[in-house]
């Protein structure tokens, strides 16, 4: 008879809390934060060189206009989740500068090391990720180096191929439905952008791991992880402006820091997530991902495969089995 899984219960979300407050503070949560922020400062400008620099090839191919309403979305957005001086002293004047110069940078070698630049704020992302579900050993540091920097070039690729279609979807759309249906386009903006950025994080969780979890085992920690952030970005953005009104101020140094405290919160409450995920792992433990079984069947299954491992354990094929077994055993230390 086979074991019954226990339900969750009181006592288990107790559990679980206790053990993700425990594990998130074992794994200095707020070091890998601030590493995590100043990574995502350091890297902006490479990241928007690689993403504009190449959006100057590929959004003229839908009209001339593309790249400069790109430009507004992007500022739109940012405004949406930063405070103002944040994007008028900081987000603004890099795009705009990066924008007029970038289509002469993709072809010279400082884009390429823009893309290593670039990627280190998604490395920092990964380390955390796998670092909050004990996978650290399972992974090579330089192969996880150059995995961030494959994802990063994933994203970049993903990015420029549906900026287009974001800005002029919508307004496509909204020419040929009526205006009643065009207003709930309007206004299921930041829904949509919240269930994006939900998914978004959910997908960092999935590929980030060495050993992933099947994905319905990371929207709870995707979605502590998007409440955190947008929560955090409110109370930030209402702190600025009130400790602005009141005349004090870190004077130059106040925009910086106001960016990096997002960042810093942005790599938070991804880490958070994180450990809630690895919590709820260790309390009910999922079972293997459907690849992963699917790669050991294959393997149980094949006989190929399997004379191919009975030939390298075999003493006879394999001379370095047989030097080894004829070889004295060395008395145990």
């Amino acid at each position: 008879m086979s074991e019954q899984v226990a339900k969750p219960s009181r006592h288990h979300i107790w559990r679980i809390t206790l053990r993700t407050l425990s594990k998130s503070w074992d794994d200095s949560i707020f070091s890998e934060s601030a590493q995590a922020g100043f990574w995502s400062a350091l890297s902006l400008p490479p990241l928007l060189l690689g993403m504009l620099g190449t959006l100057a090839y590929v959004a003229p191919l839908f009209g001339p206009d593309m790249l400069p309403s790109i430009l507004r979305q992007l500022i739109s957005t940012a405004h949406s989740v930063f405070s103002r001086s944040v994007v008028n002293e900081i987000i603004e004047p890099t795009v705009r500068d990066i924008a007029n110069n970038a289509r002469g940078e993709v072809v010279s070698l400082g884009f390429i090391i823009s893309l290593w630049a670039g990627s280190s704020a998604i490395s920092a992302f990964v380390d955390s990720v796998v670092e909050a579900h004990d996978q650290t050993p399972l992974r090579h540091p330089v192969r996880q180096r150059l995995f961030a920097l494959f994802l990063y070039v994933v994203m970049l690729v993903f990015v420029v191929a549906t900026a287009p279609l974001v800005v002029m979807g919508p307004r496509k759309v909204g020419e040929h439905i009526p205006l009643g249906l065009s207003n709930v386009l309007r206004y299921g903006y930041y829904p949509a952008l919240i269930v994006g950025l939900t998914i978004g994080v959910m997908i960092l969780y999935r590929v980030a791991l060495p050993e992933p979890l099947p994905s319905h085992r990371l929207i709870l920690g995707a979605m502590l992880a998007t409440t955190v952030f947008v929560t955090a970005t409110l109370g930030l953005r209402f702190y600025l402006g009130w400790i602005t009104s009141t005349g004090y101020t870190y004077g130059a140094l106040s925009t910086p820091i106001a960016f990096l405290l997002f960042a810093f919160f942005g790599g938070f409450a991804i880490m958070l997530g994180a450990e809630l995920n690895a919590a709820i792992q260790e309390e009910f433990p999922a079972p293997r991902t459907h690849a992963h079984r699917l790669r050991k069947w294959l393997f149980t299954r094949s006989p190929a495969l399997k004379r191919t491992v009975e030939t390298l354990a075999s003493p006879i094929a394999n001379p370095a089995t047989q030097q080894r077994d004829v070889a004295p055993a060395e008395p145990p230390r």
